[in-house]
């Protein structure tokens, strides 16, 4: 925020500034005796000075809590200290966006086990300057093949931790697939800072609280107890803290790939050859075992045919931008429905952080996720009418239901009528589950930009401690969490099966210009992450705000549809809005209908990071949010 002062009340500009830095205020020249009297009694009359300002302390209309970071040859932003370090090292070496974004992704899986680790998923968005190309790499690992309603029927809920909680590990397959489609170095390079973390990183105490926090739920398996808490030891703020056993398969993983290279075959190949190590070898044969013995799901086979997929991005233009999305598995084309609604709505002519404009994009919001709960699922799997849901003429019908009162009920659409084809498919509607969940848990981002404008955006996220990670064996891999969100109704597009993959929340974008790159941006958050993003783009892209003060500016997030965890709760009608959202606004919303439920200056739970190019000149910029403790780094 910034305190300007007018004219009248004496605001100094920058050169007074300069002259006060320097000792003292310029004298005047006057002559005559008249001058000298007056500086006689001006001598002898003591004088009331202002307190000089300290000089560096210049008034900024774009200042914000945290700089933007500026640069031309490379910008890493991630959600700790230790996955940015591992991605500037790749840049540093000569490696590119995708380089560097994999190194960070592998050295989150280490550091960052409170939201994500190595047995987890990564969807992932890349640009390709040299082919113009955008592609999406699922990352989402799918159900394994024993993995049918009935095996759940009993708990009337699908778990989200222990050995029936996780879809197939999908992070090797999709940092492989990265590597082999747009990176420039091999497998064992990208994973290097990774293993020496693996072997031992210093512990931090957000995580350490985090393992606090959940110890007794982690208690139940003990394979992760034992590697987590060697010896029932609580891991302490500034302890070293090692997983010997993780850092043996990752090793595994990276010589597979280094001996490939020995014996002279080709980049793509040494990396196809480290990534079937996981997928094809003992590490895979160590991990289905512990699941069959642990009463899983999951078995070799599973790990065995598992190949992830490089497909084209869902997409949508609005206020003269391309913005890029991964498909209907995702939740992700939810974020492009609800930025057409708000288009379609007006929103580009209101005033930003009003009460009109936040009716808007909350209304936008619970229309596009209403959708998304009703009609998305894995499209190899159910037919989605896409081209319906993505169409302007279906968003300008949704924003005609956005009146002046907040709606309170679910309202679901019909983007048959604009698919061109019928519908095949039988109606669902989205419900909450009678059974009582268990915790869903976090994520983390992580957005590249390179010297030539190639930019990575992955959303990595599973294998969480929260409710307590489940190991499989005595591999160090914390297993997926991500089964939970599949439904149980057959009449759901997204109801379990399998090898089928889960209405993800994981949701990397990216955002085009005519074409050419303009911003990679993600974040944690579940069932937010699409909304949040969605806030931080309608100020960079509506309405041209500077990348960081975009990403500090106040934030909403609707509770209102049903979520995509364990018994799929909603709350109609709830809305979090942080409390810098003036009073008179939130009295505003509050006359609208909203259920406000007012949060902490900065507490929507999310942690935008995005990075980008600047239009013309072509230099980078990236932003980090000061919710989560994100970090942002490059020159």
């Amino acid at each position: 925020m910034t305190n300007r002062q007018d004219d009248a009340q004496g605001q100094l500009s920058r050169r007074e500034m300069a002259a006060l830095a320097l000792g003292g205020a310029a004298m005047v020249a006057v002559t005559g005796p008249a001058a000298a009297q007056t500086a006689a009694q001006t001598a002898a009359t003591p004088v009331q000075r202002a307190p000089a300002i300290e000089p560096t302390r210049l008034v900024s209309a774009g200042e914000t809590l945290r700089p933007e970071i500026v640069g031309d040859v490379g910008i890493v932003a991630a959600g700790r200290h230790y996955a940015v370090a591992a991605g500037i090292r790749m840049l540093m070496a000569g490696g590119n966006a995708t380089d560097a974004g994999v190194a960070a992704v592998f050295a989150a899986a280490v550091t960052e086990i409170s939201h994500f680790g190595f047995g987890g998923e990564a969807p992932t968005i890349i640009h390709d300057v040299a082919t113009k190309k955008t592609s999406v790499i699922s990352g989402q690992g799918p159900a394994p093949g024993l993995a049918t309603p009935d095996k759940f029927a009993a708990q009337g809920v699908i778990p989200g931790n222990g050995p029936n909680g996780g879809t197939i590990p999908a992070v090797v397959d999709a940092m492989a697939l990265a590597l082999q489609l747009n990176g420039t170095m091999t497998l064992d390079a990208v994973m290097a800072p990774a293993i020496e973390l693996a072997d031992g990183f210093v512990m931090y105490n957000f995580l350490a609280e985090v393992f606090e926090s959940q110890q007794k739920a982690t208690s139940k398996y003990k394979t992760a107890y034992d590697t987590y808490y060697p010896g029932g030891a609580l891991p302490k703020t500034g302890e070293i803290f090692r997983q010997p056993n993780l850092a043996r398969t990752m090793r595994t993983v990276a010589d597979a790939c280094k001996a490939a290279t020995a014996r002279g075959v080709d980049r793509k190949a040494a990396i196809q050859a480290g990534r079937d190590a996981f997928y094809k070898g003992d590490i895979a044969r160590r991990i289905g075992a512990a699941m069959e013995a642990d009463g899983g799901l999951m078995r070799y086979d599973d790990l065995a045919r598992y190949k992830g997929k490089v497909e084209a991005p869902a997409m949508t233009s609005v206020f003269g931008y391309e913005v890029c999305k991964g498909g209907f598995w995702s939740q992700g084309p939810a974020m492009l429905m609800a930025m057409n609604i708000a288009e379609a709505a007006g929103i580009g002519s209101m005033v930003p952080g009003s009460d009109a404009y936040l009716h808007t994009v909350a209304a936008a919001i619970k229309l596009a996720f209403d959708d998304r709960n009703m009609f998305f699922g894995d499209p190899d799997f159910a037919t989605v009418p896409t081209k319906g849901l993505l169409s302007k003429a279906y968003a300008a019908e949704r924003a005609k239901l956005i009146g002046p009162m907040a709606s309170l009920e679910h309202r679901f659409g019909n983007p048959w009528a604009h698919e061109g084809r019928a519908r095949t498919t039988p109606a669902f509607t989205p419900h909450m589950l009678a059974r009582k969940g268990g915790p869903s848990a976090d994520t983390t981002a992580i957005e590249v930009v390179d010297k030539a404008g190639n930019l990575f955006s992955c959303t990595p996220s599973s294998g969480w401690l929260l409710g307590g990670a489940y190991i499989a064996g005595d591999t160090g891999v914390p297993m997926s969490n991500r089964l939970t969100i599949f439904d149980l109704d057959p009449t759901s597009p997204n109801v379990i099966a399998p090898y089928k993959r889960p209405r993800t929340t994981l949701s990397p974008s990216m955002v085009l210009k005519d074409g050419a790159p303009f911003l990679a941006i993600g974040t944690p958050g579940g069932d937010n992450q699409d909304q949040q993003i969605m806030n931080v783009l309608l100020r960079v892209l509506a309405f041209g705000q500077p990348l960081q003060a975009a990403i500090e500016a106040p934030r909403i997030n609707s509770n209102h549809f049903h979520g995509s965890f364990a018994v799929k709760k909603d709350e109609p009608g709830v809305l979090e809005i942080e409390d810098r959202v003036p009073a008179d606004v939130r009295a505003a919303l509050t006359a609208r209908g909203h259920k406000l439920d007012v949060l902490g200056p900065f507490g929507v739970s999310t942690g935008i990071v995005a990075v980008g190019v600047v239009p013309g000149p072509g230099t980078l910029r990236g932003g980090a949010d000061v919710r989560r403790e994100r970090y942002v780094m490059g020159w």
